[in-house]
């Protein structure tokens, strides 16, 4: 006989047993101990029917069959097994069968009440497993937490402490508790990884799982995957990172085939989404770029799964893109922008909500769109209010709507998007962890509406719901940016009557978030500078607090990113607030009267990213006694920094080969990048800290204090130019009397932006016109006037000798404009003079590099080594003629030269190693909004660029003559401040000295100056000087030389200046 026919023959004879039970009941009244032995048979009987047939009558009928069997008159006569204990614990199990086949809420209660009362009882006397009834509890409270009654943190509480009791008695030998408790206990809590658990519950719980896996069998995947969860639910409670790694690692292992025990495929699979997704949830928390590159790995393997469901698909694909396109936002990766797209262009399941939640409305017609909404509003009118799947349509036609009036611009899209949105908000409890994304959206959405329609009550109903937001635990990793929303709406409010109090609220809002140690310091810096400005410009206490958080998240704000150009370019996007924050800093404090703290500030608010570079190459090993393991450690590391910082951005692309990627961690190149100098950094700082508390070294590797910067004027003032729209100021630095200030006029900095605008736009008329010529003398004129009378007369009142040397440390749009000429200065006599007429004058980026272009110079040789690199070619045949008169040097240099095919990228570096000066005569060619891309023209087209040069080291260089147009021109697009041109990188390679171009150059230029420029600088007037202190003489000889030549106009003359020592 079959099995089938087996189950036949039990039915057949069960339903034998139940007709005669029913029988006998009729046969004997209520009070005969018959009437009550066939009550609780046919109990029995129907509930073993059930089993087997599953018709939910059979089980409704034996409840209400062992229900009334307790509450006949008791038999004193029976055997145990009518007993009311008995009878209750079979109760207890039919009720269980209806909640966990039936999801009857109502007998929740009543079956846990039973199997707490049966716990007290001796159940051994009944031959009841007190195990099976620790089990049936432990199930029944895992059934009343997914069913969400109760009060589940006590149930997943009582949970644990039954496991344990389970765990640590005998009781679970022939009912392993791996097998009947512990999938509950991880049912449970997988429902509450929304978040809102106790920590102190959370520690029960993890206890006891702890205990579990020691004492069962190894291997036992159930018991290690419900701590991993544990650990899971605790990491987005507390942000522990011990329990990401712990809960990690514990995954890993169960998903890892090799370890020991019988793991179900369904396990395994599990493991490996839960890994992606608590990185992807560690990548919120902390939003570091190694964090968010690890997530964005472990998603795109989670997506490539063959066994991907079609919602888990839709939510890796959301996570997915929105880590890929904040990779986007951050770095400015093409690569990732259409990676992020292709996430969003997918089709997905039309009965997924997910589907509607995840897909881009950009790539869909607005008639498309329509389509969508309508079928998104019959989903929410045919579904259940306040289940997931409601919740999610109501979520989809918040999106919908409003990409619908990004492309409408009607403003009932944005209203229906609003009703939508209070739909789901209203569909949350208070505290329900699912109420954050309802506020977070709908608040947004009204934000946009007062954008659009200027009504007032749209603001301050999305002011309401950001408290709201900042008010839920379960938000901590967005008060953040719902903080910047509410600053804005607030400052937006202020401007109403007697709305004073919104700006000093939006303050205390910024003063309260601008630490958040989960939120990245760019955006935190960013924030900095919005919070000085709103300070000062309502003279609130907390000005100088401000400034101090700005200028400490300023630079770590730059090394969030891999290289120096997306550094730059990351810098551009902050926009000017930020990149003038350093400078209205100054300004504060030099109205202030404090002169030394204003030049500390400026010092660090220029020159950001050379001085990041320059700070990479930093020697220390002269501060430690002998061979300093520690000195060695800083060095490495420094260098590998440095590769990274000043390579090539790598691709952000994935390399995959049939769909798996190359290399199996999915990771890109740009990722592996990033992740690696962020350990790099995270290592460094550590270096820096142990170095730091070694005794005598508390200051080093620190920001320059204004004792060491002074020695940047130890062979002549430095004139720092302070352009700030809050007030203008011109400090001159002295190296052994204290700073002094110059005023300036009310207007000053609104004139030298439009001298800086006049210049630009006279230059689309060419270099050699009439309007250029006139405007460069009106701005020479208008210079002499804003800047070079004033500081001439202070000088001359400190007692500064005309022809004494003076360095222009300028800052925004003085960047730009030719302070060394400034003139004509007004004289007794007929002739023109100029400010290099009466002093020497250089520039430097800032003071760090001019002091550091003044360190011990390399053994003074008779005969120093000159690199001569030039291409004349039909657009230079001038060159030609400077070529020889480089070489008719020879007998003073030794001269090396490159000219035409010899002048290579590598030719050129190898021979500037070998060189104390060099001499370039060629193109400059420059990049609109790629300064890092400026370069010298090489032979057939290649290229030297910017940042092939800061690449090189060159510690033995002196000086070096450019020759070239643009050399020492800030490139459009770039800011003035980082003083990003060919110049300042020969500078910074190592260069002590370097004269360059502020423009286009004539052909003839180069070789009449460089003839008068090295007859001076080799004139034997000046023994025992290095050649390099010589070049700012020398070029100032050399131009007024060439400007005795009949013909020269103004702008060829002025377009040479001099930088460094």
């Amino acid at each position: 006989m079959g099995p089938e026919s087996s189950i036949l023959g039990s039915i057949a004879d069960i339903d034998n047993d139940i007709a005669h039970y029913q029988n006998l009941i009729l046969h004997f009244p209520r009070p005969h101990s018959k009437h009550t032995t066939s009550i609780y048979s046919l109990a029995v009987a129907r509930s073993e029917r059930y089993r087997l047939l599953k018709q939910k009558e059979d089980l409704d009928k034996s409840i209400l069959h062992f229900a009334e069997s307790i509450l006949l008159p008791p038999i004193s006569w029976a055997g145990p097994l009518l007993h009311v204990t008995r009878t209750l614990f079979d109760l207890a199990a039919t009720l269980y069968y209806r909640v966990k086949d039936f999801d009857e809420t109502e007998d929740v209660e009543s079956c846990i009440e039973y199997l707490r009362y049966l716990q007290g009882l001796p159940l051994e006397s009944f031959h009841i497993p007190r195990s099976q009834v620790i089990a049936m509890l432990i199930q029944t409270l895992g059934a009343q937490v997914t069913l969400g009654t109760g009060d589940w943190s006590r149930d997943i509480w009582e949970m644990a402490v039954l496991c344990r009791e389970l765990l640590a008695s005998n009781l679970s030998t022939d009912l392993p508790a791996e097998d009947v408790a512990f999938p509950y206990l991880l049912e449970a809590l997988s429902t509450k990884q929304t978040g809102g658990v106790s920590i102190q519950l959370l520690n029960e719980v993890i206890e006891c799982l702890r205990d579990a896996v020691k004492m069962c069998p190894p291997g036992s995947c159930f018991v290690l995957f419900a701590l991993a969860i544990a650990l899971e639910i605790r990491f987005i409670e507390s942000y522990s990172n011990d329990d990401y790694e712990e809960a990690v690692a514990i995954l890993e292992n169960i998903h890892d085939p090799n370890q020991p025990g019988e793991c179900p495929d369904s396990i395994r699979r599990l493991a490996s989404t839960h890994v992606a997704l608590i990185a992807f949830r560690r990548s919120l928390v902390y939003k570091s770029p190694e964090h968010i590159e690890m997530a964005i790995s472990r998603l795109r393997a989670e997506l490539s799964s063959s066994s991907i469901d079609e919602e888990h698909r839709a939510r890796v694909v959301t996570f997915l893109s929105m880590l890929v396109k904040s990779r986007f936002i951050n770095f400015s990766l093409t690569e990732s922008h259409e990676e992020a797209n292709s996430y969003l262009s997918q089709p997905f399941d039309p009965s997924s909500p997910w589907g509607y939640v995840v897909e881009s409305g950009d790539v869909y017609s607005t008639a498309a769109l329509q389509q969508k909404i309508q079928h998104l509003e019959e989903l929410v009118s045919n579904t259940a209010p306040g289940t997931e799947y409601h919740k999610y349509c109501l979520w989809g036609l918040v999106n919908w709507y409003k990409t619908k009036f990004s492309r409408t611009n009607d403003i009932s899209d944005i209203e229906e998007s609003i009703k939508y949105g209070r739909l789901w908000l209203d569909s949350t409890l208070p505290n329900e962890p699912w109420r954050l994304g309802p506020l977070r959206f709908l608040s947004e959405v009204l934000f946009l509406a007062f954008q659009h329609t200027d009504k007032a009550y749209y603001r301050d109903e999305s002011i309401l719901l950001d408290y709201e937001v900042l008010k839920l635990k379960s938000a901590r990793i967005l008060h953040f940016h719902t903080a910047v929303r509410l600053v804005t709406s607030l400052f937006s409010r202020s401007r109403l009557p007697g709305r004073r109090e919104d700006l000093h609220e939006a303050i205390r809002i910024i003063s309260s978030v601008v630490d958040d140690q989960y939120t990245p310091e760019p955006d935190r810096f960013q924030l900095s500078c919005v919070w000085a400005f709103l300070a000062r410009y309502t003279q609130h206490p907390s000005v100088p607090t401000a400034y101090k958080s700005s200028i400490s998240l300023m630079q770590r704000s730059l090394s969030f990113a891999p290289t120096v150009s997306i550094q730059h370019a990351r810098f551009i996007r902050m926009g000017e607030l930020c990149q003038m924050m350093p400078f209205d800093y100054a300004s504060y404090q030099i109205g202030l009267g404090r002169f030394e703290e204003a030049i500390e500030t400026l010092e660090q608010g220029r020159a950001l990213l050379w001085s990041e570079m320059r700070g990479l190459r930093t020697p220390i090993a002269q501060f430690f006694d002998g061979d300093s393991p520690l000195a060695k450690r800083f060095s490495g590391i420094n260098q590998k920094l440095e590769a990274m910082t000043v390579s090539v951005t790598p691709s952000a692309r994935l390399e995959t080969e049939d769909g798996v990627a190359q290399g199996g961690d999915w990771t890109d190149p740009f990722g592996r990048l990033l992740v690696e100098q962020q350990r790099l950094v995270d290592e460094r700082d550590a270096l820096v800290s142990e170095i730091q508390g070694q005794p005598g070294l508390e200051g080093l590797l620190k920001a320059p204090s204004f004792t060491t910067l002074r020695s940047a004027a130890s062979r002549g003032p430095v004139i720092l130019i302070n352009h700030c729209i809050w007030r203008s100021g011109i400090l001159i630095l002295f190296h052994s009397s204290l700073p002094c200030a110059i005023p300036t006029a009310n207007d000053f900095y609104h004139r030298a932006n439009k001298l800086r605008d006049e210049l630009v736009e006279a230059r689309k008329h060419g270099l050699d016109s009439h309007e250029y010529q006139d405007a460069l003398c009106f701005v020479l004129m208008s210079l002499y006037e804003l800047v070079g009378a004033p500081v001439i007369k202070r000088l001359r009142l400190l007692g500064v000798p005309e022809q004494s040397r003076i360095w222009w440390c300028p800052t925004s749009v003085f960047c730009s404009l030719p302070l060394h000429a400034m003139g004509p200065i007004p004289s007794s006599d007929t002739s023109e003079r100029y400010f290099s007429d009466l002093y020497i004058p250089s520039y430097t980026p800032s003071l760090s590099a001019l002091i550091e272009s003044r360190t011990a110079s390399p053994q003074m040789l008779e005969k120093p080594s000159l690199l001569l690199v030039a291409q004349p070619d039909d657009d230079l045949p001038g060159v030609k003629g400077e070529v020889k008169v480089i070489r008719k040097l020879e007998g003073r240099v030794t001269v090396t030269s490159l000219v035409s095919s010899e002048a290579t990228s590598a030719s050129v570096v190898e021979g500037l190693r070998g060189s104390r000066l060099a001499h370039f005569a060629c193109h400059g060619v420059l990049e609109t909004g790629k300064p890092f891309e400026a370069s010298f023209k090489l032979h057939e087209g290649s290229r030297l660029t910017l940042l092939d040069i800061v690449r090189s080291r060159l510690p033995d260089a002196e000086f070096a003559f450019l020759s070239c147009c643009h050399a020492a021109e800030i490139t459009e697009e770039s800011i003035a401040d980082e003083v990003l041109h060919l110049t300042a990188a020969m500078q910074y390679c190592g260069f002590r000295s370097v004269v360059g171009t502020m423009w286009e150059m004539a052909d003839t230029d180069g070789r009449d100056l460089a003839r008068s420029f090295y007859k001076s600088l080799f004139s034997s007037e000046r023994p025992g000087i290095p050649y390099y202190e010589r070049t700012a003489e020398a070029l100032r000889d050399a131009t007024q030389t060439l400007r005795k030549k009949r013909g020269i106009t103004l702008e060829r003359w002025v377009n040479f200046v001099h930088y460094g020592a």
